[in-house]
């Protein structure tokens, strides 16, 4: 079946997936939207699969609008290929979640499977859309929906009442669905404005609305020009991807967002500002100069030091996790800025590392971010909480919900054998690649990113030890009268599916990025599979057409340690990530995510026989109390919270917090032995502190200036009108005397 068919599969199935929608009955909404959102998902997976692998392509003009003279037209090309690709595999299993409305009693509402299919469908358009036009009308829709899906959630209730419906407190009411969904809004608009703005630069440059055309006459762009579109796509779309400094509304929008509909929002309509991004700045307007490059390169990395930061520091699930998208955002944007400074100074096959690190982390990134939200809502409607320090001991009760969790933070901890390691090290590998470059002020940019993002990389673990230890590991420290109980199937069956992925994807990464090399190829004129995959199952002489570029003895010396294992059984270049440099250092770095999870599995099974069957066969097992620290009965409070494992990094980098104490009281007995410290401290982001607390006091100051002038004298009125047109004629009279 050829792409646009498969294409025409998905629209047709969301439309009617609208349709039976508004006609089946409540009860049978979750049904609709599992299965038409499944077979969805499965024609768009194999759309992208199939302009990848097999180079199927397309472009079909629709009908033309007379007022502005465009052709609106769908076209698919590689790298839209790669973004349908990871949104198929995320709402496939999102699908099977949202029907169960995130594993609540009752299924979604008819107006969230209504809401839910047009978002699938405005998602999958902007990814097609082959003129500035279309995309810019999909982008709208996709922008309302989501903010209709935030205000109109099926489960705003749930989230103003706890489990024995109590009224949230007061302080919950700052993410409150209708707060949340208009800053979401307000912010995606000003976004899409400025994108809209720099897409009319290209035009005016291009004297067309169609993107092939706006490719072709990029280049004669002045720099002045380029520079506009740079920073207006950049940030623009920068708004719906996260960075710093418009990420405010992301933690915000995940809270507030129903618990069915937060796995798209970050593992979907994430992808867009990123895609948006790479579309503009690396395919329509390709870098001419390293600055661009270095300004994403540093942007990205300041949001993924920034979000990670508040991530490790947040006990909130959701809040937790919505900072960790801002810093996987930064990493992948990190890696595009990396990319198009090694384009412009004419590095293609560094550029093309860069770009497929940057995609493969964009896939693992809507992997593990999704099941680690169908984790965190799994956890929310079992116990009635999103606190860490409420949580704990969990493993006991929910099990298979653990072992989807632990997988989702192992990969995104960047572990090895699992999906995140792969990308993130690839990335970092990348970073310290700019020794090529011959700027000393471009290496230093790349030094002291590199610097921030191996930060960025070790407190992600921190992060993510916490978050499983706090929340499934120890004592439980919920009520002793609630019963906790495993999720249902329709919970656990997306989360196994996107572990599986997620481990799929770390442990064949060399499968992985010569299907990633056909959308990069394209943007830099360089294969990153000859750069990174070398041909050790391969003869000599070629593999699939492709010349042997690998001295004969090189890969000889690698087959002796054994990189040809498998060659006999997998198809393929190899199961080894290499880069070769010059002769003196004929290794620049190489690794087999493959062959570690082979070996780690034979050192586990290895360790258990020893153990198990051997140390341990003769022994007899008896049972005593345990020691505690001399404590005879270990108290939930006395245990470590999730706030005492972070409070080291929350003091470290208390310049960067800077929190305000509202409360600081002490209780005593006879003024002389304490018994309780109370100190509240309340939390400012830092791009609100730096950025829009100073804006808001100075358009609050300037209008409460103008107010003064409304004062209702009618001469004064006058004597305004009159100095304004004095001021114009003078405007005139200078420009007509120049």
């Amino acid at each position: 079946m050829d792409t646009p068919t498969l294409i025409s599969i998905f629209f047709v199935l969301c439309g009617v997936g609208i349709l039976l929608s508004l006609a089946a009955p409540p009860s049978r909404q979750g049904n609709v939207l599992a299965w038409l959102g499944c077979f969805a998902s499965i024609a768009l997976v194999l759309a992208g699969a199939s302009a990848l692998l097999a180079g199927k392509t397309f472009s079909q003009p629709l009908w033309t609008l007379p007022g502005l003279a465009a052709t609106l037209t769908l076209k698919m090309d590689s790298l839209s290929a790669v973004f349908i690709f990871a949104t198929g595999l995320v709402l496939f299993p999102a699908s099977i979640f949202a029907g169960g409305s995130g594993g609540r009693p009752q299924g979604p509402s008819r107006a969230f499977t209504v809401f839910m299919f047009g978002l699938h469908a405005s998602i999958a358009l902007i990814f097609v859309a082959g003129d500035v036009v279309l995309f810019l009308l999909a982008w709208e829709a996709m922008s309302i929906l989501c903010w209709l899906l935030i205000v109109c959630g099926e489960d705003r209730r749930w989230k103003m009442e706890d489990r024995d419906g109590n009224r949230a407190a007061p302080s919950s009411m700052l993410h409150s669905p209708s707060s949340s969904g208009y800053l979401l809004l307000a912010m995606g608009e000003a976004g899409t404005l400025a994108a809209a703005l720099g897409f009319l630069l290209l035009a005016v440059g291009a004297g067309s609305l169609d993107f092939g055309t706006i490719k072709s006459a990029a280049p004669g762009l002045g720099v002045g020009v380029q520079w506009m579109v740079f920073l207006l796509s950049f940030f623009g779309f920068g708004v719906k991807a996260g960075l710093v400094p418009v990420n405010s509304w992301l933690p915000r929008a995940y809270v507030a967002a129903p618990r069915a509909f937060v796995p798209v929002l970050a593992g979907a309509t994430l992808n867009l500002g990123l895609y948006g991004i790479l579309r503009v700045n690396a395919d329509l307007m390709p870098a001419t100069h390293a600055a661009p490059g270095l300004v994403a390169l540093t942007a990205g990395t300041l949001s993924a030091l920034v979000g990670i930061l508040y991530a490790t520091t947040d006990n909130d699930l959701k809040i937790m996790l919505g900072h960790s998208s801002i810093e996987n955002a930064g990493i992948i944007v990190a890696g595009f800025g990396a990319g198009m400074v090694f384009v412009a100074t004419n590095h293609p096959a560094l550029a093309a590392i860069a770009f497929v690190a940057a995609l493969y982390h964009s896939i693992n990134h809507s992997l593990y971010k999704t099941l680690l939200f169908f984790g965190a809502g799994t956890v929310e409607v079992q116990t009635g909480t999103r606190d860490m320090d409420k949580l704990g001991g969990l493993i006991k009760w929910m099990p298979l919900t653990a072992l989807g969790f632990l997988i989702g933070t192992l990969s995104i901890a960047a572990l090895p054998p699992f999906n995140g390691f792969v990308s993130e090290w690839l990335t970092l590998q990348t970073m310290l690649r700019s020794a090529e470059l011959s700027s000393t002020g471009a290496k230093m940019v790349f030094a002291l990113c590199g610097a921030g993002l191996a930060l960025t990389a070790a407190l992600a673990v921190t992060c993510f030890v916490k978050v499983f230890a706090m929340s499934f590991l120890g004592m439980q420290r919920l009520g002793e009268n609630q019963k906790v109980s495993e999720a249902k199937s329709g919970a656990l069956a997306p989360m196994a599916i996107l572990a599986a992925l997620c481990l799929a994807f770390g442990v064949l990464p060399t499968y992985v990025i010569p299907a990633l090399d056909t959308a990069t190829n394209p943007l830099v004129g360089a294969s990153a599979s000859d750069a990174l995959v070398p041909p050790f199952f391969a003869s000599n002489s070629a593999q699939g057409g492709r010349p042997q570029r690998l001295p004969p003895a090189f890969v000889e010396d690698f087959r002796n340690l054994g990189a040809q294992v498998g060659q006999n059984v997998l198809p393929g270049r190899g199961l080894v990530v290499l880069h070769r440099g010059g002769t003196e250092n004929p290794v620049v770095f190489a690794m087999s995510t493959a062959y570690t999870f082979v070996a780690l599995i034979f050192l586990l099974l290895a360790t258990y026989v020893v153990i198990r069957l051997w140390l341990t066969r003769d022994r007899k097992l008896s049972r005593r109390m345990r020691w505690d620290g001399g404590v005879r009965n270990l108290l939930p409070e006395m245990t470590y919270t999730a706030t005492g494992f972070s409070n080291p990094v929350r003091v470290i980098f208390d310049a960067v917090f800077r929190p305000t104490t509202v409360e600081d009281t002490r209780e005593t007995v006879a003024e002389h032995f304490r018994t309780a410290i109370r100190r509240e401290k309340e939390r400012v982001h830092l791009v609100d502190k730096l950025v829009f607390h100073p804006v808001r006091t100075a358009v609050m100051w300037f209008a409460g200036r103008l107010a003064r002038m409304h004062h209702g004298r009618f001469n004064a009125y006058a004597a305004y009108a009159l100095l304004m047109l004095l001021v114009a004629l003078v405007v005139f009279l200078l420009f007509q005397t120049s």
